[in-house]
């Protein structure tokens, strides 16, 4: 299983080298025929297609036809890969729009509706990247996906009118939902899933009607 670091060692996440870019001391000889974007995509159909357990730069590079070393052009390590297939994957998912229309809001366009989407776009992205969850707890997950999304859960929660703990602890409630019971997905029928949304969202709603909240 791929953890955030191997033992013993320390490493810095791919997105916060310097222009997120191939490894500059290597890029200018790279072989022709392969870029980050391409590796990254047959990345991700691997893990689709064999799992993170099996899943290896070996593997890779035969895939796309070129040695194991190759790939090291562009990428320093296998995590640095991984990184970068995960937020590759989070950027399949919908986001709601930023804003409500107006002057009034249907109930499915509501924050409600729109978190309702968002939360069962995220457990279908789950279900078709089994690979993702383990990842997600393994790494920082601050690719431009991923603080994309987290972005539209923060709009969220902003058109709730929660403020202060309240609002920090509805943050907190939703995203260990999404990952707890999103990480689930292909254990967790769309029923229970469904009846558990509801009342994640009915116990924000109580909250927000509350004076003072």
């Amino acid at each position: 299983m791929v953890t955030a670091a191997d033992p013993g060692k320390t490493r810095t996440s791919v997105w916060l080298s310097p222009g997120h870019g191939a490894p500059a001391r290597r890029r200018s000889e790279a072989p022709s025929g392969l870029d980050r974007d391409r590796i990254t995509g047959a990345t991700v159909r691997l893990l689709d297609a064999e799992g993170l357990a099996r899943f290896s730069m070996r593997r890779l590079a035969a895939g796309l036809g070129v040695t194991a070393m190759s790939l090291y052009w562009y990428v320093d390590t296998k995590h640095d890969l991984l990184e970068l297939a995960l937020d590759r994957a989070l950027g399949e998912l919908p986001l709601p729009r930023s804003a409500p229309p107006v002057p009034a809001e249907p109930a499915a366009d509501g924050w409600s509706g729109r978190l309702r989407s968002l939360a069962c776009g995220y457990r279908r992205l789950l279900a078709e990247h089994p690979w993702v969850a383990p990842l997600t707890a393994a790494y920082p997950n601050i690719g431009p996906h991923a603080r994309a999304f987290d972005s539209a859960l923060q709009r969220l929660l902003d058109a709730t009118g929660l403020a202060g703990a309240c609002r920090t602890g509805a943050h907190l409630a939703v995203s260990q939902f999404l990952h707890g019971c999103g990480g689930a997905a292909r254990r967790t029928s769309e029923g229970d899933f469904a009846l558990a949304l509801d009342v994640l969202i009915a116990g924000i709603e109580a909250k927000a009607a509350r004076p003072g909240a």
